[in-house]
């Protein structure tokens, strides 16, 4: 793949993805806004929910010993996986003793993030994907750009021409109703017939050894139900000890990824089908995925283990807005993407990704679990520096001004005479070109600086 800022020129350089990326974005920071004022307690309620998921990750190893007793007591089998090649491995091999021919798959960022869809593809076994986003994926052959809205890059228009293309019944109105009920034709069949059916798991909850999905469409149930094998993916950070932590947390999920007090479809999966229940698969397996989690708790990095995966910090993030998801390169996009990159990938190949961010704090503002992730970016950046990944322009420069910033006479000058040039490469209050800072008057404008520095400002209000 391309390096991220090559993979953000061509982003930035699409109006398109701006349109798809501001629609979808847009919407929910607005319907956030709404149910978070609808919610009187719900920075108390931040602050309980770190602290569920901070004792969680302090004593991981209990809980997910009580988790798995407590799986295998309701009838489901536990699998370990250290590494995504572990949980690929594990899944095919219990595809395979199933006979499985073909997988119905739910949403899940896990499977994205240990390969799952390609080690399906390699092993020669057919995959559908249930949710509606990630059916536009997949028939248009790419990755997930958000976490909630996997195709929120693209527009309506685009999965029109895309559906008209690929199904077998297309719709004939331009409408979103029919849309949907072409996709459910397509995916029906497909649901019902399928051999294995595969889920993440939003919380996988302790005292009980159940698992807990969220949707908004009802594909999770459909095509985890009826197959006679459910295939559980999850990371070892979705744990919470009991229903009533895991019921607070939804609260604070739902509103945070959506807007809505609750999503459509919650449901628990607690072992396999047992005597007299009308339907169920046969068995259920749950694979619990470390991938790098123990060494993100034990390096400096617990408190990303905090994330429940609600997309918040990326639907308000101003870098994300302008570039789209598939510009960060990873698994996971936006703010918490480039926290988690470096640590699956990395950071040797994404120096670039950790400095994506102006570290305004707008992500740990609306986190849920309060993750201060612009903090998290600058560890990672004071990594970067110590190991030498920074390039030999970016110490110099680095240097340069360092040297002028101790000297307060000279920083003034120079601060001064950059202002007057600045003034003078303006028109109409913007600059469209600036000497050094083509990385930013290449996609857009400068606004024209104050005639005055803020330290010249300063000094004038207190003489006044």
């Amino acid at each position: 793949m391309s390096g991220f800022t090559d993979r953000a020129d061509a982003a930035l350089a699409d109006p398109i993805l701006k349109i798809a990326v501001e629609r979808t974005a847009g919407t929910a920071e607005a319907k956030r806004t709404i149910a978070i004022d609808a919610f009187p307690d719900f920075e108390a309620a931040r602050t309980r929910a770190a602290a569920i998921k901070d004792h969680v990750i302090a004593h991981l190893g209990y809980y997910l010993e009580e988790f798995e007793a407590n799986a295998i007591v309701a009838g489901a089998k536990v699998h370990w996986a250290s590494t995504a090649d572990d949980a690929c491995k594990i899944v095919i091999d219990i595809c395979k003793t199933a006979g499985a021919k073909s997988v119905a798959r739910s949403k899940s960022m896990l499977g994205e993030e240990i390969g799952l869809p390609h080690a399906l593809a390699e092993a020669g076994i057919g995959r559908v994907e249930t949710d509606l986003a990630e059916h536009i994926i997949q028939l248009a052959d790419e990755r997930p750009s958000h976490i909630i809205w996997p195709a929120m890059h693209k527009t309506r228009e685009q999965v029109s021409a895309l559906f008209k293309a690929k199904h077998r019944s297309p719709h004939q109105e331009e409408t979103i109703a029919a849309m949907a009920e072409s996709a459910r034709r397509e995916l029906r069949t497909q649901m019902l017939g399928a051999d294995v059916g595969i889920s993440g798991a939003n919380f996988l909850i302790a005292d009980s050894g159940a698992v807990c999905t969220v949707t908004n469409e009802g594909n999770a149930e459909l095509s985890l139900v009826p197959p006679r094998v459910h295939i559980v993916t999850a990371g070892i950070e979705k744990i919470v000890p009991s229903m009533p932590h895991a019921i607070h947390m939804l609260r604070m999920l739902a509103r945070s990824a959506t807007g809505a007090a609750l999503t459509q479809y919650t449901t628990f999966y607690t072992g396999p089908k047992r005597a007299g229940d009308r339907d169920g698969p046969e068995e259920m397996h749950i694979v619990l995925v470390d991938n790098g989690r123990t060494k993100m708790r034990d390096e400096g990095l617990a408190e990303m283990l905090r994330c429940i995966r609600c997309g918040a910090c990326m639907n308000h993030c101003v870098v994300f807005r302008q570039i789209g998801g598939h510009a960060y390169g990873g698994t996971y996009p936006g703010p918490m993407g480039a926290v988690l990159t470096p640590v699956l990938d990395g950071l040797a190949a994404n120096r670039d990704l950790i400095h994506a961010c102006t570290l305004n704090g707008k992500c740990q503002e609306v986190c849920p679990v309060r993750i201060p992730l612009p903090t998290l970016l600058k560890g990672w950046r004071e990594k970067s520096w110590r190991e030498g990944l920074e390039p030999t322009s970016m110490r110099a420069g680095l240097g340069l001004w360092a040297w002028v910033a101790t000297r307060p006479r000279l920083y003034r000058l120079g601060t001064g005479i950059a202002v007057r040039v600045m003034r003078l490469l303006g028109t109409k209050g913007w600059i469209a070109q600036l000497p050094l800072a083509g990385g930013w008057t290449r996609h857009r404008d400068m606004p024209r600086p104050a005639a005055r520095t803020f330290m010249a400002q300063y000094q004038r209000e207190r003489r006044l």
